[in-house]
C-alpha cells in the first residue's frame, strides 16, 4: 500500500508542476544567461507528453443475507450483509512519443489498482506504431484482451457497478500477458478509418496466475466497426465480432464432457490415453452491437447495447473459470471438465433532459452448461453440481454526473438462479445487491 501512496504523491507533484504558466517557463528560457532557466525548460519538454490520470470508487453495498456470494464486488463477509469498501483506486501513467512529423511513434502505460485489500498491477504495456502507412501497431505486455465490448469498457465509464458475471468468470481481471497486432487507419482520408481489427497471442490465465503453466497460447481476435451514422440519419451504430481459440493442457487422461445418454444429458468421462498432455478446448465466439440516438444539444442520448458470447469452456468440476494453475488436490492432478456455455448482456441508457442525469437498465445471463437444466442439477444420475447453474441478473439504476470529476451511482441488481435439486438451490437464493457509489476522477 505504501508504494501506491508514494506514486500518488509524485503524481500530485507532477500535476501541480504541469499547471505552471507557460509564460513563466518561456521567460526563464528566454534569458540565455540563466542555466537554471534552460534546465527547467528541458525538463518541461521531456515530460510534456507524460499524463497522469486516475479515479477512486468508494461505495456502500447491502444484500439480503449475511455471507452472500456475489459477482457485484465480491462475496460478502460471513457475518455481514452490508459493507463500505473501496472498490477501485486506480492510478494510470501514460507516455506518448511523436516523430518529427507529429505522428505517434511510441506509447506505453503503467496502471495500478490500490484498495484496502492491497495494491495490484493492471496495465503494463507498450505500443509501437508504424508511420509509413499509418495503419498498424504492435502492443506487448499486460493489457486488456481484445474480446467483446463489455470486457473493454473502462470501469470508470461503465454505467453499471460491475461487468457481467460471464466476463468475470471467463476472463478474470480482463487482462493478460501477450502480444497483439492492430489495424487502425489513422489518416482521416483513409476509406477504412471506421474499421479497427486486433489479433494477438496470450498466455491464457491472465492476472489470476503469477506465471504461465503450459505451452499453449490463446489466439484472440476482434474486428470492430466504429460508430457511424446509419443511412445519414442521427442514429449512430457500432459493433464487432470476436473470437478466442485457446485451451488447457491436461495433466491427466480423464476428461469429462456433457453428453447425451438415452434422453438425458450427463457428464461422461473420456479416459483415452492420448488425453494426457493434450489440449482441452477453450473456444469463445462473440458479437456485439451498440446503438446511440442523440436527444438534442446538451440533452444527452438514448443508447442500446447488446452482446452475445457462446462456446466451449474447460475448467474443473467445482468451477467454470479458467484455472490459474494446474488443477490439483493434495498434489494429485485433477480431471478437466468441458462445458458448452452461452450468455448475453443488454443495456438501455437514457439521459433525462441533460447529460448530468441518466437512468440505466441492464440484463445479463450466464449459463455455464447449456446442456444441464435446472431440475436435472443435483440428481445423482447426471452428476451436475452448483457450477452448472444458470444465473440471470436484472439491474436498474440512476447516475448523476455533477461534473467531469464526480459521479454518483445508485444501482440495484436482482440476481436470480435456476431452481435445482441441490440442497441450497431448490429456490432462488437471496443475493440481490444495492450499490451506492461515488467516483472521483482526474
Amino acid at each position: 500500500m505504501k508504494y501506491f501512496f508514494k506514486l500518488l504523491f509524485f503524481a500530485l507533484i507532477f500535476l501541480n508542476y504541469s499547471f505552471i504558466k507557460a509564460q513563466f517557463i518561456m521567460d526563464m528560457n528566454n534569458d540565455s544567461t540563466k542555466a537554471v532557466g534552460k534546465g527547467i525548460y528541458a525538463v518541461y519538454k521531456k515530460f510534456e507528453n507524460l499524463k497522469f490520470s486516475g479515479y477512486i470508487q468508494p461505495q456502500y453495498q447491502y444484500t439480503l443475507e449475511k455471507g452472500a456470494k456475489s459477482f457485484i464486488g465480491g462475496d460478502f463477509p460471513s457475518n455481514s450483509n452490508n459493507r463500505f469498501m473501496l472498490r477501485r483506486g486506480r492510478l494510470r501513467i501514460d507516455y506518448s512519443r511523436f516523430d518529427k512529423k507529429g505522428m505517434s511513434s511510441l506509447y506505453f502505460v503503467f496502471q495500478f489498482d490500490g484498495t484496502e485489500r492491497g495494491v495490484f498491477i493492471r496495465d503494463f504495456f507498450g505500443r509501437v506504431f508504424e508511420n509509413r502507412w499509418n495503419m498498424f501497431a504492435l502492443t506487448t505486455g499486460m493489457f486488456p484482451r481484445p474480446f467483446g465490448y463489455d470486457l473493454n469498457l473502462s470501469s470508470s465509464d461503465r454505467e453499471s457497478p460491475e461487468r457481467g458475471r460471464m466476463s468475470q468468470i471467463l476472463m478474470k481481471t480482463e487482462r493478460d500477458l501477450g502480444a497483439m497486432v492492430s489495424f487502425e487507419p489513422r489518416n482521416s482520408k483513409n476509406s477504412l478509418r471506421f474499421l479497427k481489427a486486433d489479433i494477438g497471442l496470450f498466455n491464457g490465465q491472465g492476472l489470476a496466475a503469477d506465471r504461465d503453466f503450459d505451452s499453449h497460447k490463446d489466439l484472440i481476435a476482434r474486428i470492430y466497426a466504429k460508430s457511424t451514422p446509419l443511412f445519414d440519419t442521427t442514429v449512430w451504430v457500432s459493433g464487432g465480432l470476436s473470437i478466442l481459440q485457446g485451451g488447457l493442457e491436461s495433466a491427466t487422461k480423464f476428461w469429462y464432457t456433457t453428453q447425451k445418454q438415452a434422453n438425458d444429458f450427463l457428464f461422461l468421462v473420456d479416459s483415452t490415453d492420448t488425453n494426457l498432455g493434450a489440449i482441452a478446448p477453450r473456444h469463445y465466439r462473440g458479437a456485439d452491437l451498440q446503438i446511440k440516438i442523440p436527444n438534442g444539444k446538451h440533452k444527452g442520448n438514448t443508447e442500446f447495447r447488446f452482446e452475445y458470447i457462446g462456446g466451449i469452456q474447460t475448467a474443473t468440476a467445482s468451477a467454470s473459470d479458467t484455472p490459474p494453475t494446474v488443477p490439483t488436490t493434495n498434489n494429485i492432478a485433477q480431471p478437466l471438465y468441458v462445458r458448452y456455455f452461452n450468455g448475453i448482456y443488454a443495456y438501455f441508457l437514457q439521459n433525462l433532459g441533460s447529460t448530468k442525469h441518466q437512468i440505466g437498465m441492464k440484463y445479463d445471463f450466464y449459463d455455464p452448461n447449456i446442456r444441464a437444466k435446472g431440475t436435472e442439477i443435483g440428481l445423482l444420475a447426471t452428476n451436475f453440481n452448483a457450477t452448472d447453474i444458470r444465473y440471470d441478473t436484472f439491474g436498474v439504476g440512476y447516475l448523476w454526473y455533477m461534473n467531469e470529476n464526480f459521479r454518483l451511482m445508485l444501482w440495484y441488481d436482482r440476481v436470480k438462479n435456476e431452481k435445482t435439486q441441490l440442497n441450497n438451490y431448490t429456490s432462488d437464493i437471496k443475493d440481490d445487491v444495492l450499490t451506492c457509489r461515488v467516483q472521483y476522477r482526474f
